[in-house]
């Protein structure tokens, strides 16, 4: 059966085609015979209580061109579409917040959101990860410059510290006692103690590289190490990490159990976990990546998983409609 999918998310031509992995959702979701549209933040509107969408509708191929809009666009009720997918880059900001409080008003009777907006309200991609404490590495949370080094002498003199609205590996620093740019560090960091900060113990394992692993409904689909350049700590690929083939450890598997109730509960079904050795950094929710770089290490089709989920999800739901409507359709 044919459905509707939309993807709130940046420009359509901004796409990357051998690396987002929106993009693969999209090629895949076509292949199936469903029809895609896209629209931005400021498609999203509102009157009363209804949800509405300006969207257009699109396609996407892996030989050029890449991405095309197939008509100008019309305004949509959020329900007209089957399944929305919430697919826009960080940063997290007011108007990504505003846009998750747009799409609540989507009756999830007839239509599926990918990933539930209160969930993505709820789960900052930092400091969600402090709700599972046998996940995580020693950590704190503060203003204070004074907290920062008194944890940091704790912890052997060194560790981790990024903002907690950070993305991309933006503004992580690796701060050491005796060095004599600590205190420019942090206070850079936390803005002269006006903005809280995360600081983590440093992890030594991270030159073998930062575990993306992909997770559906707390289920772990695979991974990749992101291994760091020899002049930097971090793993990210846009700052030079080079990806490689990764297994999915007993460990990557005990911490998924550890966060499966609560990704349930927040309607969080895909997310990309950042693991560095035994340790859980941070739960990526917004618009997680890394479903390409897996797929061509591993021989995989990730990206199939996830429209098989999503397309059960909207067939509960119409099944759902046509028995409270005694068999008619919505």
């Amino acid at each position: 059966m044919a459905y509707k999918f939309a993807f709130v998310m940046d420009p359509l031509e901004a796409m990357l085609p051998e690396k987002d992995t929106t993009f693969v959702f999209m090629l895949e979701a076509l292949a199936r015979g469903h029809e895609i549209f896209h629209l931005g933040l400021a498609g999203l509107h509102a009157e009363g209580h209804q949800g509405f969408a300006y969207a257009r509708r699109c396609a996407v191929a892996r030989t050029a061109p890449h991405t095309r809009y197939l008509d100008d666009g019309a305004q949509y009720r959020l329900e007209d579409f089957d399944a929305i997918f919430m697919r826009k880059d960080p940063p997290a900001d007011d108007n990504y917040l505003y846009a998750t409080m747009l799409l609540s008003l989507a009756d999830r009777r007839r239509t599926f959101v990918l990933n539930e907006p209160a969930g993505l309200r709820e789960a900052n991609e930092k400091l969600y990860a402090l709700n599972f404490p046998g996940a995580i590495p020693p950590t704190i949370v503060t203003y204070e410059i004074a907290k920062l080094k008194r944890f940091m002498e704790a912890q052997g003199g060194e560790m981790i510290v990024k903002p907690l609205d950070g993305h991309g590996g933006e503004s992580i620093f690796l701060a050491r006692a005796g060095d004599r740019n600590l205190n420019p560090i942090l206070e850079a960091v936390t803005r002269f103690e006006r903005r809280a900060i995360m600081g983590q113990r440093y992890i030594p394992e991270i030159r073998n590289g930062d575990k993306r692993l992909i997770v559906l409904n707390g289920e772990p689909l695979g991974g990749t190490l992101r291994v760091p350049r020899d002049d930097e700590n971090r793993g990210n690929i846009h700052v030079g990490g080079n990806c490689v083939k990764a297994e999915v450890t007993p460990r990557d598997r005990e911490i998924c159990r550890m966060l499966r109730p609560r990704l349930e509960r927040d309607g969080l079904y895909f997310v990309g976990l950042d693991i560095i050795g035994n340790f859980l950094t941070e739960v990526n929710v917004t618009s997680p990546t890394g479903i390409q770089e897996i797929d061509r290490l591993d021989g995989a089709n990730l990206e199939a998983r996830v429209i098989d989920f999503v397309e059960a999800r909207v067939a509960a739901r119409a099944g759902a409609a046509r028995l409270a409507t005694g068999g008619l359709d919505r």
